[in-house]
């Protein structure tokens, strides 16, 4: 049996104990608020391609939640160790950030490595992919891009595009608006769709970094996908799956289903990654 004078000790032990726990759930409970759940949905289809070529990945570290998403060229060979290579680059970089203020320099690094990567595995063959990548830290979208593939947010029914497109339609625009070329010649140049920049490309120019992180809201869904998405169904076909109640990996699957139902011809390589964030 203890003896009496121990009890008191063992009180203070059982309080010490006590408010040790509570501060530890209290702890975990702040955390969750500021970073709550990423739900997490993905779809893909090889739609009539002989290879997929698109690759896609995401990753959730103490700093937040990554996705990215990069489509092989498929015009060119080795589509998919391109996309490959540049993917698990990005992944593999993010698990090593140490501070999430640095992202900025974290794409710029990862675009840099990847494409390194990439034309060494090539080893002269043609080859080359697109990439984008999304990073949700609390209430916060970073975010990087080159090539086609897209990043854009669903708020409210609506779509607010992000990144720029790197195709030869830029610069048609631009020598539009500079007199040099007539609407009609922007809009009938055959190689209007052409990348201009990509992972895999000796002339690579750098990747395309949000200046600012982008303030997401409550209900907004990240959504990042490749040509084969967009050039298949439109805004309002993808608006009347995202504006559903539904989880994002079932909202992927009917995008992805939709995209199929098309049974086009020539249909791309297709590929969706949705992040919601909980609140």
């Amino acid at each position: 049996m203890f003896q009496q004078g121990a009890i008191p000790y063992l009180v203070v032990l059982g309080v010490i104990i006590a408010i040790t726990l509570l501060f530890r759930l209290r702890t975990a409970l702040i955390r969750q608020e500021m970073n709550p759940v990423i739900q997490i949905g993905n779809g893909q289809t090889i739609g009539r391609r002989e290879e997929q070529d698109d690759y896609f990945s995401t990753a959730t570290s103490s700093h937040g939640t990554i996705a990215v998403l990069a489509d092989g060229i498929s015009g060119l060979a080795n589509g998919r160790l391109a996309s490959t290579l540049a993917v698990t680059t990005f992944i593999r970089e993010f698990t090593k950030l140490d501070n999430p203020k640095h992202m900025s320099l974290f794409f710029s690094r990862a675009a840099s490595l990847a494409n390194s990567e990439i034309l060494q595995a090539l080893r002269g063959s043609r080859g080359g992919t697109t990439l984008v990548a999304g990073v949700i830290v609390e209430d916060k979208l970073y975010w990087g891009a080159v090539g086609d593939s897209i990043i854009t947010v669903f708020r409210n029914g609506e779509f607010i595009p992000i990144n720029q497109k790197d195709i030869y339609e830029s610069v048609l625009e631009a020598r539009f608006l500079s007199g040099e070329i007539t609407k009609d010649e922007a809009l009938e140049h055959p190689q209007k769709k052409q990348l201009i920049n990509y992972l895999g490309y000796d002339n690579f120019q750098n990747i395309e970094i949000g200046r600012e992180p982008f303030p997401l809201e409550k209900g907004d869904k990240v959504i990042l996908c490749s040509d084969g998405v967009y050039d298949t169904l439109t805004e309002m076909e993808l608006e009347q799956v995202l504006f559903q109640n539904i989880a994002a990996h079932d909202a992927a699957d009917q995008i992805i289903e939709a995209v199929e139902s098309k049974q086009k011809a020539n249909q791309d390589n297709a590929t969706i990654l949705i992040l919601e964030k909980g609140w």
